[in-house]
């Protein structure tokens, strides 16, 4: 009879892993008998908007003069100078003065200000970047955390990379959480589909979040982890008591 148990409970055991790893590979719908390819046409360069930090640096063969846009570091490198974008859309430029960027890419900041400056510099180039471009990742991932990005350009895969990818026990379906026009959007994003490349919402925006839910799984286990320790707390305290009572 005793055989007939643990031989149901193996059987249980295996069909109950089975299931799980069902859910846990990516792109399960992607054809893997040879090479595939299709064409990006989901990205969109980044736009500005109001309170980013728009990095500015400016050169010109006339140095001496640009200088005036650019923060010098300790070692004498030209770095970025940081200018808020304020409610308006403006940032504050010497020189030019306000000068309106929300709405726009930094290509297009790069080309309208280089236009400005003409008539200040000769040949002036301009290097515009979003300073604090940040996404925040949490759940069930290894690296929780709120991560600075120096590219404009950067995907959820990357993203989760970044945080050290999802735990075994974290579901493949994430939640999207981006602020837009005064809403806040909350998006479901299936992992285990090769759709996920087309998704509009592929490439991350500034300031936004990811959030990797746990399985039950874990859940389950941290629960279970739980009553060990205080089953074990509690045997220890009545090994205790009997020990000082029958000493």
């Amino acid at each position: 009879m005793k055989k007939h148990y643990y031989l149901l409970a193996l059987i249980a055991c295996l069909l109950f892993s089975c299931q799980t790893y069902k859910n846990i590979p990516y792109y399960q719908d992607l054809d893997r008998s040879g090479p595939t390819q299709e064409q990006i046409t989901n990205y969109t360069p980044t736009v500005i908007q109001s309170e980013d930090i728009i990095g500015v640096n400016v050169s010109s063969r006339t140095p001496e003069q640009s200088a005036i846009f650019n923060y010098t570091s300790k070692d004498n490198q030209a770095n970025f100078s940081g200018y808020l974008v304020d409610a308006k859309g403006e940032i504050q430029l010497p020189l030019i003065g306000p000068l309106r960027v929300a709405g726009l890419t930094t290509n297009q900041v790069q080309e309208k200000m280089n236009q400005l400056l003409t008539t200040y510099f000769k040949d002036p180039i301009s290097n515009v970047r979003i300073l604090n471009f940040k996404v925040s990742i949490y759940g069930d991932v290894l690296k929780p955390d709120v991560y600075s990005i120096k590219d404009e350009r950067i995907s959820i895969i990357e993203a989760l990379t970044l945080a050290g990818d999802l735990n075994i026990t974290a579901k493949r379906n994430i939640i999207l959480i981006r602020e837009d026009n005064g809403k806040r959007n909350f998006i479901p994003i299936d992992l285990t589909s090769k759709k996920i490349f087309s998704s509009p919402y592929y490439y991350l925006k500034n300031n936004d979040q990811i959030y990797v839910q746990p399985d039950k799984l874990k859940v389950a286990t941290v629960d279970r982890s739980r009553t060990a320790s205080l089953v074990l707390s509690a045997l220890s305290v009545v090994a205790i008591v009997f020990s000082v009572l029958y000493k």
